[in-house]
């Protein structure tokens, strides 16, 4: 088969690759489309990939092209995404349910060969089966969409308040969608792109904000969600949220963050609680964050836009792709790459 392969840092190339075969208890899926995340950019551009030569790329839709013995739940032709994170099952974490925190685990596109490719073999438990009505760029966003509703199951969301997102991207506007799914009063997306900001409009935010051009209220959000990962709408957060707030960081920050003494007394003043978010599993594996995305998707209620998608790649063409993440603003959304 072909794979976009990286053999050394930002030396991503088409490529001859082994094709894989299913064996006891796993599925080979035939890739339709697959996501470029924002972790796939420091493996292949700034020396981030754990070996070489390895194919990337977790986000990722098609439809099972073989099946092993043991795998009775999977038939030739099946849509099927990829659940990426395959646990120890063995260490403590994993015995309470929490593989997000799995410090043995293996990964699907990091750690082993991922959706740059034409075909792939995953463990039966690692594919989850779509309908067939949702397209497979839909399908390529299971990932991301199940990393948003993880960040509401750790701040304790329950509905009924008025949230804030910062962060208007793929992950922002999938927690928006979350957050009306499951009964907020409000939902207030924060970004500076005006055109994030239409785009979460459309996908139901009551209210946008671009904080370096309009009025921000503080002390009002009962629940925060920051998504972009920046220092600056990290310390936003603090001084948004109300009395009693529930903040959850589910962006990465990327650079050193400082707080002065005055901004990070909120928490004390305000006694709000914060979390932090990592990946998208509960017990039993892979939880209900993935049934869930697959129940919304199929109802419509979790949408799907175009216009969530910037551009679309052959797979020959992915190092023209991550050149474009060269340049600072560049990628203004998710980059599929197709076969």
């Amino acid at each position: 088969m072909k794979a976009a392969v990286l053999y050394a840092n930002d030396d991503l190339r088409y490529s001859d690759y082994e094709t894989p075969s299913a064996g006891e208890g796993t599925v080979v899926i035939k890739v339709a489309y697959a996501g470029i995340c924002g972790s796939d950019v420091p493996r292949v551009l700034h020396n981030g990939a754990h070996y070489y030569p390895v194919v990337l790329g977790h986000e990722f839709a098609g439809e099972i092209a073989d099946a092993g013995p043991g795998v009775p739940g999977f038939h030739i032709g099946d849509r099927a995404a990829c659940i990426p994170l395959i646990p120890c099952m063995k260490c403590a974490d994993c015995q309470k349910g929490d593989y997000s925190l799995c410090k043995r685990y293996s990964f699907i596109g990091s750690r082993q060969q991922g959706g740059f490719a034409e075909y792939v073999r995953v463990p039966e438990g690692n594919a989850i089966k779509f309908d067939s009505s949702i397209p497979f760029e839909q399908g390529a966003f299971f990932e991301p969409a199940t990393v948003a509703l993880h960040g509401l199951r750790a701040n304790g969301y329950k509905g009924g308040g008025d949230v804030a997102i910062l962060g208007g991207g793929t992950i922002g506007i999938f927690t928006l969608q979350w957050a009306k799914i499951f009964g907020a009063k409000s939902v207030t997306v924060f970004d500076i792109s005006e055109e994030r900001l239409e785009l979460c409009g459309a996908f139901g935010a009551d209210y946008t904000v671009n904080p370096g051009i309009g009025t921000v209220e503080k002390n009002v959000y009962q629940y925060v969600f920051e998504t972009a990962g920046s220092a600056e709408t990290m310390k936003l957060a603090f001084e948004i949220a109300a009395n009693k707030a529930r903040i959850c960081f589910i962006g990465t920050p990327t650079r050193d963050l400082t707080f002065t003494p005055g901004l990070f007394e909120n928490m004390n003043r305000k006694e709000f609680r914060l979390t932090g978010s990592w990946m998208s599993y509960s017990a039993p594996f892979p939880g209900e964050e993935w049934a869930l995305a697959a129940h919304y998707f199929k109802t419509g209620q979790l949408r799907f836009d175009e216009r969530l998608i910037f551009k679309k790649y052959h797979m020959s063409e992915a190092s023209e792709a991550f050149a474009l993440y060269k340049t600072p603003g560049a990628v203004k959304g998710k980059i599929l790459l197709y076969n």
